[in-house]
């Protein structure tokens, strides 16, 4: 079969440095990025696997070929023509001179990347525990957990984080949790959970996503920041830019806390009391610092909350009692 040729002009040296998916940069809160749709002719064909004989040629020959995927991901070709390449005619170069085929989740972490939506959900419906697998170490420098979570989050792939936590939840209870509550690379993510990640960059459809299919609020990253700290960082940068949002996220966040909270911004905000008044709202405030209960709003929603299971959500916020204006988030999503 035909693999893409290069499209025209020089591609970047960025580029070239692919197998790993992380080299792009995620779009910015609330922007999905725009990719060019597939064109061009099939010009060569992909080169033979390569032979551990002569580690140099093999080597280019892996970078030809795995960059041929990443092209053919990005351009969104079929899923037949991907997994065709991906099992038959692809391999990439790993650390001590191992040539590997793409597995399921190192294919799903280029299917994020490029937000090929059908490639991502054949992937996880046809191979729901090796796409969720820990990937190379071309892939992940850490390879403790697979960081297919965090790695949708910040590239705002909303239906794709959807799709993922909805196969997480056939999973055996301990596997479940090691996938919702994974904490990042300390030294390149700092500790970093899904839920960190999506009060950082301001994300609340990730955010509510994670917390009603059961990511932890209360674990802290490698500097003790709970995900409650990390959006409070986000709210206090002036200029106060993207506030709805900002806000928004600590709505959704306060209804999945627990009330005794510990978390290191505390007296921070005790301290600069006036300040946080403005930014957060006098109820907002109070009732964080614990100066005055939740209202009843809040406590009746957090009792509604817990009533909906995983496997429903969030298709089951529809059928709660609440005008449109208090469901600020369009959660309709394909299961």
């Amino acid at each position: 079969m035909g693999a893409r040729g290069r499209r025209g002009g020089r591609q970047s040296a960025a580029a070239g440095q692919f197998p790993g998916p992380d080299r792009p940069s995620p779009p910015g809160p609330g922007g999905g990025d725009k990719r060019a749709p597939p064109g061009g002719a099939h010009s060569s064909r992909l080169p033979a696997r390569p032979s551990a004989a002569a580690p140099a040629a093999s080597q280019k020959q892996c970078k030809k070929s795995s960059f041929a995927f990443y092209q053919a991901v990005r351009d969104l070709l079929p899923v037949w023509f991907l997994e065709d390449m991906r099992t038959m005619e692809v391999f990439h170069w790993e650390d001590g001179g191992k040539v590997s085929v793409y597995s399921p989740s190192e294919a799903l972490l280029y299917a994020l990347v490029h937000d090929h939506q059908p490639y991502a959900r054949h992937l996880l419906t046809k191979f729901p525990e090796s796409a969720l697998a820990v990937p190379s170490q071309s892939f992940s420098c850490c390879q403790s957990s697979a960081p297919h979570l965090a790695m949708a989050v910040r590239y705002n792939r909303v239906r794709v984080l959807f799709r993922i936590l909805k196969a997480i939840q056939a999973f055996p209870p301990s596997d479940r949790a090691s996938h919702l509550d994974r904490r990042g690379c300390s030294r390149v993510e700092g500790g970093k959970t899904a839920l960190h990640v999506a009060c950082e960059l301001v994300r609340p459809e990730c955010l509510l996503l994670l917390l009603g299919h059961g990511a932890s609020p209360c674990l802290q990253d490698s500097a003790g920041n709970t995900p409650l700290d990390t959006l409070l960082q986000q709210i206090s940068h002036a200029p106060a830019a993207n506030m709805r949002a900002k806000l928004l996220c600590f709505d959704c966040l306060f209804f999945f806390v627990p009330q005794d909270l510990q978390f290191t911004m505390k007296q921070q905000l005790l301290d600069n009391r006036q300040r946080w008044q403005d930014l957060l709202g006098v109820s907002r405030f109070q009732c964080l610092v614990g100066l005055s209960p939740p209202s009843l709003f809040v406590g009746a929603m957090r009792v509604l909350i817990r009533t909906i299971s995983p496997e429903h959500f969030p298709e089951a916020l529809d059928n709660l009692p609440l005008p449109h204006f208090l469901k600020p988030l369009d959660l309709k999503l394909e299961s």
